[in-house]
């Protein structure tokens, strides 16, 4: 029997889990931008998908990490209350796969830009966890009048394939699973710290029931093979590391107000990156928010909205 799943019925566990005061469930409406191709990689048939949150032009822009989704800032919008814009990275949720399966910042940027041109030209923070801060920061980069402020979490051009050891490892995992418990239960092993009803929505978002039953990830597990074939770089922590240098200048470059967070239990960003980041950018503000992993918005939710709010005050 096919399990139900409607993306928009779940909201009310992340007000209750997090016991946020919300009056109301806001709009949230899903719709796709069609790429007209603007970069050589682009297809002009491929779809990126978003989420608007609540009516009006949107004053932020939320981008997921490697292997999620534009879901995974639930909680944090219905806390912040504000008009938002969640998208879906290409390869990732309900957007389009790319044919040369290259998910690098880099690659992704320009169709960040696409999106947040056509959509959300006017906000006032775009902000990126992981692999989406390194785009975000790219993007901030080379159109720096689509991001008026960066907002990064936990993530800096200094990551490498050791210090995401654990996260690659979890995502060159199996792609299926026969049973939902079966994905379930290895979804737990990996973060042993989160509520089962958390994992349990984090799933039905990021993974799609087969016609036999089965469970398969909604992100694509081919890009690396594809990537190769086509001479480039996949999306993973070792092509970022492989392009740290070029990250690092394009960090140097971007112009506008910047905000690091960084999870307190996290390997990812270590001091050595946020003496570098420091360094290249002087003015940077720098949060360590306590008992948050790599997952700052879904492990320690509440407090990154009250660090947006007082970012978007200053």
């Amino acid at each position: 029997m096919p399990t139900e799943y409607n993306e928009f019925a779940l909201f009310h566990e992340n007000i209750e889990e997090f016991d946020l005061q919300v009056s109301h469930l806001p709009p949230v409406e899903r719709f796709a931008t069609t790429l007209q191709g603007s970069t050589p990689a682009s297809s002009p048939s491929r779809e990126v998908s978003a989420l608007q949150w609540e009516a009006g032009s949107p004053e932020l822009v939320f981008v997921h990490g490697g292997a999620q989704n534009a879901h995974t800032w639930d909680t944090v919008a219905l806390a912040l209350g504000r008009p938002a814009l969640a998208i879906d990275l290409p390869g990732h949720g309900h957007s389009g796969w790319r044919e040369d399966g290259a998910y690098s910042p880099l690659s992704m940027a320009d169709d960040l830009a696409e999106v947040i041109a056509k959509h959300a030209p006017d906000a006032l923070a775009v902000v990126g966890m992981s692999l989406g801060g390194l785009t975000s920061m790219e993007l901030a980069a080379r159109h720096a009048d689509l991001v008026r402020s960066l907002v990064m979490v936990d993530i800096t051009p200094g990551v490498n394939a050791d210090k995401a050891k654990a996260i690659i490892d979890f995502v060159d995992g199996p792609q299926s699973f026969a049973a939902f418990d079966d994905l379930l239960a290895r979804t737990m092993e990996f973060n042993p710290t989160r509520s089962e009803s958390s994992m349990r929505r984090g799933i039905l978002h990021n993974a799609h029931q087969l016609a036999d039953g089965s469970w398969q990830w909604r992100y694509d597990r081919g890009s690396h093979a594809r990537a190769e074939q086509a001479g480039e770089s996949p999306g993973s922590a070792g092509a970022v590391n492989d392009a740290s240098g070029q990250l690092w200048d394009d960090f140097s470059s971007v112009t506008c107000p910047l905000m690091l967070v960084r999870g307190s239990l996290s390997p990812v960003v270590d001091d050595e990156d946020v003496a570098e980041a420091c360094r290249r950018q002087p003015d940077l503000e720098v949060h360590l928010v306590d008992g948050a992993g790599h997952s700052v918005q879904g492990d320690r939710p509440v407090e990154l909205a009250a660090l947006l709010e007082t970012w978007l005050a200053r």
